[in-house]
């Protein structure tokens, strides 16, 4: 399918798969616009793609709410506990650090982790995300506690230009759809195999569902020639 299809997808509130580099990850994540999110979203994810299931949020909007990188903050409990520096040493093994900040729940969810609770606390960020100048700090501070069950994951600042992470190509999507920053996305796991998905596999997923299935390649390119930031 078209980039075009995965951008008609995710503003209409459906599943798209993104898939990055051969050479990265090789995984493909679930994809669902944040500002969307309905508990049978989460259902799905979890049945269906069975990884760790992230907010990606867009940088400039992170940095609003003062968020910060897990990584940052565990290396700089460094002063603290000689432990968390070597902890925070070095990068993953597909060659960068990894874009965790911190995880929440909104204040109304109960245990936080079912998926309505889940639901409701991405959808409300999903708010705050389009609030963000006007109010969506305080509603932040207001509505959600830590830790959660929802990590937050921080694009980089330059998006493509930056990293070529999850992160990035899922916020690039949502940027390229001109909707609300923030979309879920969970990596797609194989039982069988008990690695990641394949991409023959998540072809095959994406053609039974009708799922528009999306390479890094595609986004890359249209990123270069929307100059997004």
């Amino acid at each position: 399918m078209l980039l075009a299809d995965a951008i008609s997808a995710l503003k209409a509130g459906r599943f798209v798969l993104v898939h990055d580099d051969k050479g990265r990850e090789n995984e493909i994540d679930m994809v669902v616009a944040a500002e969307h999110v309905t508990p049978a979203h989460i259902a799905a994810m979890r049945q269906d793609a069975g990884g760790l299931l992230c907010l990606a949020i867009a940088n400039e909007v992170t940095a609003k709410l003062g968020l910060v990188y897990m990584h940052d903050m565990i290396a700089d409990m460094g002063r603290i506990n000689p432990l968390y520096s070597k902890l925070a040493e070095g990068k993953a093994a597909y060659g960068d650090k990894p874009s965790f900040s911190i995880s929440v729940n909104h204040r109304q969810t109960y245990t936080g982790i079912t998926d309505s609770d889940r639901a409701l606390t991405i959808s409300r960020m999903a708010q705050v995300c389009k609030n963000i100048e006007n109010g969506g700090v305080e509603e932040f501070a207001r509505e959600f506690r830590a830790p959660g069950h929802v990590p937050i994951l921080i694009a980089s600042r330059r998006l493509l230009a930056e990293r070529n992470g999850h992160t990035e190509l899922c916020v690039c999507l949502t940027k390229l759809a001109g909707i609300t920053p923030a979309v879920a996305i969970c990596e797609m796991m194989d039982g069988q195999t008990h690695r990641a998905l394949s991409i023959e596999k998540a072809r095959d997923y994406a053609k039974r569902l009708n799922i528009p299935l999306v390479e890094a390649s595609e986004l890359k390119e249209a990123h270069q020639k929307a100059r997004i930031a």
